[in-house]
Formats: structure tokens, sequence, C-alpha cells
């Protein structure tokens, strides 16, 4: 008999685990990008990094009011002689499988602030021995679309793979990178490239000659 009114812990569970995912899509894409090479689509949910405060605060309070739902006294049912009968929940309605949905969804919205430790350490380059010294260039690129450390990480680790790149640094809040590289080995053209591949795309590029 107290099934149903468990029922709405359920519903809310589920909608604040889709919240904290809403809001953590943003910096959740540029990794799945490297891991599983989906390229540009990295930053096909950076729309929703304006609405990241609102689905943070939409988390916290549906979970909250389940935790509330899920908590507070509820009415004992009795059989026909009137003794009560102890309510059996079920898993998915239970104190313990909603614990699980906060922890994740607790862990969703902190994706952001550890999401760079996922990914793969540049490997070091072996320099070939050649007769000419490399013309080393530095080259500063605005670039757009990019709303979190996860981002920042993925363009420096595409742009590294390139053969002719000596070192890459990219700072998010700003907007910025800052590229090293051997043009004689590396065009600007093809860094430029490499960068919008990421699907952040280069906000000052190089004039066309």
């Amino acid at each position: 008999m107290n099934q149903p009114a468990s029922t709405p812990s359920k519903s809310l569970a589920g909608t604040g685990l889709l919240a904290a995912l809403a809001a953590s899509l943003c910096c959740l894409t540029p990794l799945l990008a490297i891991v599983g090479g989906l390229g540009g689509v990295a930053s096909t949910f950076s729309w929703l990094e304006p609405l990241r405060p609102y689905l943070i605060a939409l988390t916290v309070g549906v979970l909250g009011f389940a935790w509330y739902h899920k908590l507070r006294p509820v009415p004992v049912a009795a059989d026909d002689c009137g003794c009560p009968v102890p309510a059996k929940p079920s898993l998915m309605q239970s104190r313990g499988f909603l614990a699980s949905v906060t922890v994740l969804a607790a862990l969703l919205l902190a994706f952001p602030y550890y999401s760079s430790r996922f990914y793969p350490a540049a490997a070091p380059k072996l320099v070939a021995a050649t007769s000419t010294v490399p013309v080393w260039q530095t080259s500063s690129y605005r670039i757009g679309g990019m709303t979190c450390e996860a981002c920042a990480r993925h363009v420096e680790h595409d742009v590294q793979q390139l053969p002719g790149v000596q070192s890459v640094q990219v700072s998010y809040d700003q907007g910025t990178a800052q590229v090293r590289f051997d043009p004689a080995v590396t065009p600007a053209a093809q860094v430029e490239k490499a960068i919008n591949g990421t699907g952040y795309p280069v906000l000052n590029p190089t004039p066309s000659r």
C-alpha cells in the first residue's frame, strides 16, 4: 500500500540525474572525442555552458526534494487485524538507490574540476637529426567555444600530435592558445586546421596568401 507513495522519489531521482548529466555534457564530450575519436562533436554541447548554474540548481533542488520525500514519515499500513505491515519498497525505490543516484550526480557535477586527469599524457617526441637547424615559430590563436579545462586539454592533445609542433599551451578561460612549431615541417595552416578539427574554431585565422 505504501509503494505508490514512494514512486515520486524514483522519478525525481531520474530527473536529478539527467539534469546533472546535462550540466556536465559541455565538459564530458571533449574527453569522449579523444577516447572515441569523435572529432568535431566535442563542441556540440558547448551551448549548455551558460545554463550550467541553472542545471546545477535544478539537480540540487530535485534531489533534495527526493530525499525529503524519502525521509518524511509515512503512515504504516495495517492488515485486517490492525497489525502494522512493514512496507517493502523495490530496489529502485529504496534509500540505497537514491543515495547511489545522488553520488553519481555529484560526480557528474564536479566532472569539469577533475576531467583533465583522464586525458592521456603527451608522448615525448623524437627529434630526427637533420642538417638544418629548426627555425621555431610561436603563434597565438584566439579560440572560440571552450568552456572548461577539458576543452583546453582536447585542443592541446590534437595539436601536439602534429610532427612539427614543439609545445602547445591552451587557456580555456582566456580562450587562447600558443603553439611553438617548425613551419618548415608543419605549416601554420595545418596547425589551424588541427585546432578547428577539435570543434573549437580559430577566431583569428592567418590571412591567405
